[in-house]
């Protein structure tokens, strides 16, 4: 009897050779798939990291002008002095220290910063501690300064609002 001098020289059969590659090639094949997979699981948490960090930024921003727009608000309606714009003022150059730094708000921060500053420059004249007559031409010119001053506060408001909602839109994105 003869026995086959390929079977031989291999050790084994050849259905086992057979099943010994194509499981090799599936492993391999299983292991490709693992990396690719796991490629795309870990620039997801890239991404996702990275969206958590923008978010935080758009936070404390958020933050800021939540607090401008409380400040203007508790000025409403009531003409203001130097000294009455402290929080605005300090608010406002945080603002505008960031402003330079997000170039995807940096257009609504700027018109936020000009709007803070033209309403500080409306700010009214101290009147002394004397109260006394004031002159009618000078009551006008104070009245007419305080309707400046909340026209001001308007526009700031409005673009406060402004720069909060292309925030909700820069997180939803």
């Amino acid at each position: 009897m003869l026995t086959s001098t390929t079977a031989l020289a291999i050790g084994t059969s050849a259905g086992t050779l057979t099943v010994t590659a194509v499981s090799a090639l599936l492993m391999g094949a299983l292991g490709s798939y693992t990396l690719l997979h796991h490629k795309q699981v870990f620039a997801w948490m890239k991404k996702i990291r990275r969206s958590d960090e923008a978010n935080a930024e758009l936070d404390k921003l958020d933050g800021w002008l939540a607090d401008l727009y409380k400040a203007q608000c508790r000025r409403a309606k009531k003409p203001s002095l130097n000294e009455d714009f402290e929080d605005i003022s300090e608010i406002g150059n945080m603002i505008k220290g960031v402003a330079d730094h997000l170039d995807s708000l940096r257009n609504e921060l700027v018109q936020v910063v000009e709007r803070v500053e033209e309403y500080l420059d409306t700010a009214l004249p101290e009147l002394g501690t004397e109260v006394k007559q004031v002159p009618a031409q000078e009551h006008r010119a104070l009245l007419v300064k305080a309707m400046r001053q909340e026209a001001a506060r308007s526009e700031l408001a409005r673009s406060l609002i402004t720069a909060q909602q292309k925030i909700r839109l820069l997180r939803r994105a």
